[in-house]
């Protein structure tokens, strides 16, 4: 068939009620000739549903079996033909993973009956063979075009690369694709087995051919296990007439790209994408779309409900484990960019099983993608932020392996992931604290603390991390590093066991990971504990503005204070920043002398973050208290007006305050 190339798409998101009919009016669609009518004699009306990346839903009675219900609801509002698809991810992870693997999301899927699904990178969590058993078990096809046995020349077994459907007078070809880079986030070693995934756009470009001039079909849709910015690739570099997309877990709601349809639904279960289509004498010449939100309102389908209740009731995932007192943050948006709460809760729980120096573990590993709490935390919470079966392992680093391990997960901004996601930080960690910088031409980790001590790159440190990151997963420089311990314990049991022991719980982030875009001068500081102290740097050419309240001085165990005031002359590029000389001198303890840093928020005329409201600055300070120090804390200096005293501290590493 041939795609129609003035096509326009009408898009709308719908959380209830009627779903707006498909037409030509002012949401229609003109064919290539410019007509904007459509015949009822000439022209058939399809309809095509789609989810992607179910994971940690297949482990609750929650979304999933509601989604059920909105696909149900769905085809049973269309007299026309209508299609289900998947988008990928949905086998794993998931919580129930210890007692089901793969079966429980297979069962649900089953009830669904999808006309196809694609193979994502999770879907190998249980490894090859263990897919091929999965594959076996579905009531359905999965489609892949690009993940090829090089030695068979086949896609990899319990797939076919592409598949056709016909349905009330309408075939819909439907073919498959995973990204590339796949190896290296799947549990099992593919190239070791001879598998290779080809590039996407060749393979689905071949494959669209057959279907069209073989296979003779009406609508082709790609599966693609690669996000939304390559489906827009694929829409510009190829004729398809839709790309349903996952992996990278966002809303994408259908849109018109190049006269192709795409669609993203997040994860989770929670939407359910509707595709309309008017196709007319082999041409799709209308269109629109909608995002339908699966949520606490929607009925479940109350057979997939008991499919998931019975695999629940074999583990005891509903049990209260602990109590916390603070949310705990499992987002993706918080544990890919900053330091967490929920990471810090974890890492700590590895390194108190292991005794390790240091504790690291992949943002990637926590899942879910909620808040937890504050309230009481079940055993399947824990499994649902870390489905997979990943055991703690610790291997031996120097410092030097420990840095560029640290390095090897920061993403700078002005990369083509950055520029999609922002800049990350792709980890959570306990034992260690360091500054971080997401551009590119920089060291991207600096200043790194072991347990309160600089990093020393020729000690050795043990550190505790996932066997999944051991065996050099999400990019992390461990494959050949030497294993010193394993727990043979999963990381959610270590962490589940924690938790009992400790009942009742608040964690709150403290320092551990710093962003840095800038930095300023060095300071010195000399302190008598009286008066005032002002700080004077040269601002970076690209400050527009302080955001207040963001300018601290901060020790290497996050004990800070926070500047009285912070004044920038934009006209001479300066910044003034003050503090109390009580307050600074407070966090030197029982030493002379310390070396602090001093961090700030301000807004950029020249980065435009993703995930973050400002850029972050930072300086190194040296602070000294003075010979004559030792006065009442909390005293002012003052001069014969009776005026408070402030003193100025120098941006080099000598001078002192006056």
């Amino acid at each position: 068939m041939r795609r129609a190339t003035a096509l326009v798409l009408l898009v709308c998101i719908v959380s209830a009620g009627a779903i707006p009919a498909l037409g030509v009016g002012a949401g229609g669609h003109q064919s290539d000739t410019g007509s904007a009518d459509v015949t009822a004699n000439s022209s058939t009306n399809v309809t095509i549903l789609s989810y992607n990346d179910i994971q940690t839903a297949a482990a609750k009675d929650g979304n999933l079996p509601r989604l059920v219900h909105r696909i149900d609801e769905r085809r049973a509002a269309h007299d026309n033909p209508t299609f289900v698809m998947g988008g990928g991810d949905e086998l794993s992870p998931h919580a129930l993973s210890p007692v089901s693997k793969w079966r429980a999301p297979v069962d649900v899927l089953n009830l669904i009956g999808p006309d196809a699904d694609t193979i994502g990178n999770h879907d190998l969590d249980y490894g090859v063979d263990a897919f091929t058993n999965a594959s076996r078990a579905s009531e359905f096809p999965w489609v892949v075009s690009n993940l090829v046995n090089e030695t068979t020349g086949k896609t990899v077994e319990g797939t076919k690369r592409y598949e056709v459907v016909e349905r009330g007078g309408v075939k819909v070809g439907i073919v498959g694709a995973v990204y590339p880079g796949v190896d290296g986030s799947v549990s099992e070693n593919l190239s070791a087995r001879n598998i290779t995934a080809k590039p996407v756009v060749p393979s689905i470009r071949k494959y669209e051919r057959v279907l069209r001039e073989r296979e003779d079909v009406d609508v082709t849709v790609v599966l693609l296990h690669e996000g939304t910015n390559e489906a827009e690739t694929v829409a510009n570099r190829t004729d398809t007439d839709v790309v349903l997309t996952g992996h990278d877990e966002v809303v994408y709601r259908p849109r018109v790209v190049n006269g192709t349809i795409i669609s993203e639904t997040q994860a989770r279960a929670e939407y359910l994408s509707e595709i309309n289509l008017t196709v007319e004498n082999g041409e799709v010449v209308a269109a629109n779309g909608h995002l339908l939100n699966v949520t606490d309102a929607t009925p479940k389908n109350e057979t997939a409900s008991d499919i998931i209740d019975d695999y629940r009731s074999e583990v005891d995932l509903d049990s209260t484990i602990a109590y916390t007192e603070t949310p705990l943050d499992a987002r993706f948006a918080t544990n890919y960019h900053r330091e967490s709460n929920y990471g810090d809760l974890v890492t700590d729980a590895m390194r108190a099983k292991t005794g390790a120096d240091v504790a690291i573990t992949n943002a990637g590993g926590i899942r879910s993608n909620s808040v937890y709490g504050p309230g009481n935390i079940t055993g399947g919470d824990v499994f649902n932020t870390l489905p997979f079966g990943n055991e703690v392992v610790t291997v031996e680093l120097t410092g030097r392996e420990l840095e560029e391990t640290l390095a090897s997960q920061v993403t700078p901004l002005e990369s083509e992931a950055g520029q999609q996601y922002g800049a990350e930080m792709a980890m959570q960690v306990s034992g260690v604290r360091f500054e971080w910088v997401g551009h590119e031409g920089r060291d991207r980790i600096r200043d790194v603390y072991v347990n309160g001590e600089r990093l020393d790159p020729n000690a050795t440190y043990e550190v505790a991390v996932n066997d999944f990151m051991a065996g050099g997963g999400s990019g992390y420089p461990l494959a050949d590093e030497p294993v010193v311990n394993r727990t043979d314990e999963l990381l959610s049991t270590t962490v589940v066991d924690y938790l009992k022991e400790k009942k009742r719980i608040a964690p709150t982030t403290d320092g551990r990971i710093q962003r840095v875009d800038n930095t300023l001068d060095d300071a010195s500081v000399s302190l008598d504990e009286r008066g005032k102290v002002v700080m004077h740097f040269d601002a970076p050419a690209d400050y527009d503005g302080t955001v207040a309240g963001t300018f601290v001085v901060s020790t290497p165990g996050n004990r800070t204070v926070e500047a009285e005031k912070v004044t920038y002359d934009a006209e001479e590029g300066r910044l003034a920043v003050r503090f109390d000389d009580a307050e600074l001198a407070a966090l030197l303890g029982c030493e002379r002398t310390a070396n602090l840093d001093l961090y700030g928020s301000y807004n950029s005329s020249k980065y435009d973050q993703v995930y973050f409201d400002h850029s972050r600055v930072n300086a190194d300070v040296t602070v000294t208290l003075a010979a004559n120090g030792g006065h009442e804390k909390g005293t002012d200096e003052t001069d014969d007006t009776g005026e408070t005293s402030e003193r100025t501290a120098s941006p080099t590493p000598t001078a002192a305050a006056a």
